[in-house]
């Protein structure tokens, strides 16, 4: 099974940026521990992250054929893309938003997301541990759904 972790804007900021809300673990650190518990679970995770819109929709399109799943932290992107929302749908890759922060609790433009409705689940506010659930959630649909 291949799955894609996708980070968009800012996100390779992790461990620097606001880290009372993001905590203090840098991106890198978090891809390195996600990639252990996939391969605990013979799961190959690929890790990418752009701060460039039309980056991220190449990657999605480039994935068709080799990827069976998408987790997505789309940053900022998640508010203002429909661009990375269409490239999402017309992969036809299942994929799980995710969020660090509870984006629910935060000012009224973060509470849209263009990714929401398109997606198998959302995870939002638990922190690191976000990544991780999201992790296994995708494991459980793609294994419950072949």
């Amino acid at each position: 099974m291949n799955i894609l972790l996708i980070n968009g804007p800012n996100l390779n900021l992790l461990g620097t940026r606001e880290p009372e809300i993001y905590g203090s673990k840098t991106l890198n650190e978090i891809e390195k521990s996600l990639t252990k518990v996939a391969e605990k679970k013979s799961v190959n995770l690929e890790c990418f992250q752009s701060n460039h819109e039309g980056e991220i929709v190449d990657k999605i399109q480039d994935s068709v054929k080799s990827i069976q799943g998408i987790l997505i932290n789309a940053g900022a992107f998640t508010h203002t893309s429909i661009s990375i929302r269409d490239a999402l749908i017309g992969s036809k890759i299942p994929f799980v938003e995710l969020h660090i922060s509870n984006i629910f609790s935060r000012e009224e433009f973060r509470k849209e997301s263009f990714l929401t409705d398109k997606a198998i689940g959302i995870i939002s506010g638990f922190g690191i541990a976000s990544y991780f659930l999201a992790l296994e959630g995708i494991i459980e649909f793609l294994s419950s759904n072949k």
